[in-house]
């Protein structure tokens, strides 16, 4: 694979916590990729956006991001816009993720929809370590099946994402999606099932894991609301919760995880 940018393109964020906000310890990044100044949160975290110069994924593209949240830290990570992954004549692209939540700190990985152009492919390994119970995680992934206003509908070659999560060095939660729309039913049950977007979301337990019950009844109030989705929510072995919503737009997706976010957030 040719790599347009002729080497890795990497992102490496370190949070920390000082007088009772979140700041930026350490920062680094290459092309084409650049960190946008930090916004505030009323709660004394931070928001953090990468930004990418390139109009999208290209063929042979290799990306590395590192995200570190030390103790006491509340970071969210956040993208600028739906990401792209251009048409590819032959070749894929590829991206290595690595993740480490200290003890008492929370991290919210909240990036926009991704799009698979036609032909294109692409493949995700994403490793999130939480350090104890008390390091919290709020995942979302949201999926579309191309673009549809150029009938493009489940054209990709390949788009494989692996998400694996541990705590206290125990793997707690992984998602290995696979899809290949040429060897696989796409539209039919166990996959979109007629719909055109996928959201999955993560959610670690609290620590007091009494209130998860109530959240978890609270999620279904919100999924039942919502007439032109579907979904539902399993509870994990470790007493996290995995969510899957299907859907027939990006931005309704992003709404209802994003009242799933402050019903989490509130406890």
């Amino acid at each position: 694979m040719e790599n347009k940018f002729g080497k890795v393109s990497r992102v490496s964020i370190c949070a920390g916590k000082k007088d009772g906000k979140t700041i930026l310890e350490d920062v680094s990044f290459t092309a084409p990729y650049k960190i946008m100044t930090p916004f505030e949160k009323e709660n004394g975290g931070i928001q953090v956006m990468p930004l990418c110069a390139s109009a999208g994924i290209m063929s042979g593209d290799l990306q590395e991001f590192s995200y570190q949240v030390r103790q006491g830290a509340d970071l969210e990570v956040l993208s600028q816009s739906f990401e792209k992954i251009h048409k590819m004549d032959g070749g894929e692209a590829k991206r290595n993720i690595k993740v480490n939540v200290e003890k008492d700190s929370v991290l919210y990985y909240y990036p926009q929809p991704v799009i698979p152009f036609a032909d294109s492919a692409f493949e995700s390994t994403m490793e999130i370590q939480l350090e104890d119970k008390s390091a919290k995680l709020f995942f979302l992934d949201v999926i579309s099946c191309g673009r549809t206003a150029h009938e493009e509908r489940f054209l990709y070659r390949k788009f494989a994402s692996k998400v694996t999560i541990y705590r206290s060095g125990k793997m707690i939660y992984r998602d290995n999606t696979r899809y290949e729309p040429e060897k696989m039913p796409m539209e039919k049950i166990g996959l979109y099932e007629g719909y055109t977007h996928v959201a999955n979301l993560f959610l670690s337990e609290l620590e007091d894991g009494k209130v998860m019950p109530e959240i978890t009844e609270r999620i279904w109030e919100i999924l039942e609301m919502e007439s032109e989705c579907d979904g539902g929510v399993t509870k994990l072995c470790s007493g996290d919760l995995a969510v899957r919503i299907f859907g027939y737009r990006g931005q309704k997706l992003q709404q209802i995880a994003e009242k799933i976010k402050m019903l989490w957030t509130k406890y």
